[in-house]
């Protein structure tokens, strides 16, 4: 019987010792970017999304993964602690596509509270001449 109550007390005190673990949360500047219109003659444009870890505890990004693979996403590779900030730098590179609209998204997958999110870029690339 003395065994039993001790296992109850251990498994009470882990169940305490979990829920009491913070959680990372990550908040965004912006999760969209429109590049506007650039032209054919320079198609690779970048940007910077900035985020900010407001949760208890270290974030990471375990996987950025872009929806195309003219897109490629950089993102900041240690944790990222309480209150500091990370980036998520996109480069889209329109070499040998078709002029005109795009849309792409980047899927990120963290230790946040939100595990799975998902940033967009969005632009037009004119023709050569125009």
């Amino acid at each position: 019987m003395k065994r039993f109550a001790i296992y109850i007390c251990l498994l009470v005190m882990s169940i305490g010792y979990a829920a009491a673990q913070g959680k990372a949360e990550i908040k965004f500047d912006k999760t969209s970017h429109d590049f506007g219109t650039f032209p054919e003659e320079s198609p690779v444009v970048t940007c910077t999304f900035t985020f900010t870890n407001i949760g208890d505890s270290p974030l990471v990004i375990h996987q950025a993964a872009a929806s195309c693979g003219c897109t490629v996403p950089e993102f900041t590779q240690e944790p990222v602690m309480p209150g500091q900030t990370g980036t998520v730098k996109v480069t889209y590179n329109g070499t040998g596509k078709y002029p005109g609209h795009f849309k792409k998204s980047i899927t990120l997958r963290t230790n946040a509270k939100t595990e799975m999110l998902r940033l967009f870029i969005e632009g037009d690339m004119t023709p050569k001449g125009e």
